[in-house]
């Protein structure tokens, strides 16, 4: 059973495990071209239904794995706790009456400082699943490629790339789509990847901001410009959104939307050292084969579309 499929990550992961042979069910919330997923079985469900996951999802029959890439949309408090966390939830009570065994969780690294309600909403459903008497890999990825991506026509345009502070603040091992449904696809049966909490980076070093928009500039063949935008700026526009939300309830999502920005200008996607507190790149595992700038190039000569959705930044 696969949760999330209609998702870039989830997309990859399904072709992933039709790959290895298995029988995948994907559930959806909306009706979806039936080509989407040749060679799966796609059912309808409210994924914030118990009643509809039983009846609609699993039918009745039983499972052996439990895949999920479900996540929020936007990351705002209430669409936080009701996916991140309650439907995961109501996910794994349904995953257990049906027979699965092993869950394949699909989380993210900036749990490890959880300063967000969707981050806190994560969380809690991690530690709930490790409670859950199944079996589990939960896999923590760092950055993905379409997320370091809302630049690109910026730049084609001969606009300067944002940075915040110097470009230099932050860094992360960016994972394509692909890579990360073999990965997940592959925790499936490996042992080694039981009962873990797994970080997961793409090929490569650690790359920053900076250097992101330096193989950007490289790519078009222009000499690099940048504009930095001070961290000091996201500290006021949160207190602003943040105390205009008392008044205007309306505001408080984009306050936190506001904070959501912040943190990924100032925090690095990477294995935390919790003795030292900093970032360990070397820590962070790689696995796969796309680059960061080769898709990068690929979208700037049409070969790759950028899906951003609701997580668009600039």
């Amino acid at each position: 059973m696969v949760l999330g499929a209609t998702g870039t990550i989830g997309r990859a992961t399904v072709r992933a495990l039709l790959q290895r042979g298995y029988e995948v069910v994907c559930l959806v919330r909306r009706p979806v071209d039936p080509g989407l997923f040749p060679g799966a079985t796609v059912r309808r469900s409210d994924v914030g239904d118990p009643l509809s996951l039983a009846r609609d999802g699993y039918c009745g029959e039983r499972f052996d794995v439990l895949v999920s890439c479900l996540a929020s949309r936007t990351g705002t408090p209430r669409d936080a706790w009701a996916i991140d966390y309650q439907a995961q939830i109501h996910a794994l009570d349904a995953a257990r009456q049906a027979g699965v065994g092993h869950v394949v969780l699909l989380s993210a690294i900036c749990v490890q400082k959880p300063r967000l309600a969707f981050q806190q909403a994560k969380l809690a459903c991690e530690q709930a699943l490790i409670a859950s008497g199944m079996s589990y890999s939960i896999v923590r990825p760092t950055a993905f490629f379409k997320s370091l991506s809302g630049q690109i026509e910026r730049v084609r345009r001969g606009r300067p790339f944002l940075v915040f502070g110097d470009g230099r603040l932050t860094a992360c091992k960016p994972i394509s789509d692909e890579d990360l449904g073999q990965y997940l696809a592959d925790c499936v049966e490996d042992p080694d990847r039981r009962n873990r909490v797994l970080p997961i980076g793409g090929p490569g070093p650690a790359i920053t901001p900076r250097e992101q928009g330096e193989h950007l500039f490289a790519l078009l063949g222009q000499a690099p410009r940048f504009r930095q935008v001070p961290v000091r700026l996201l500290d006021l526009i949160v207190a602003t959104l943040s105390l205009a939300g008392r008044v205007l309830p309306a505001l408080r999502d984009k306050a936190e939307l506001a904070r959501i920005g912040r943190y990924y200008a100032t925090e690095s996607m990477l294995v935390l050292d919790t003795a030292s507190g900093r970032y360990d790149a070397e820590a962070t595992p790689s696995t796969g084969s796309q680059t960061l700038p080769a898709y990068y190039a690929e979208v700037l000569q049409g070969r790759a579309t950028v899906e951003r959705g609701d997580h668009a930044v600039f």
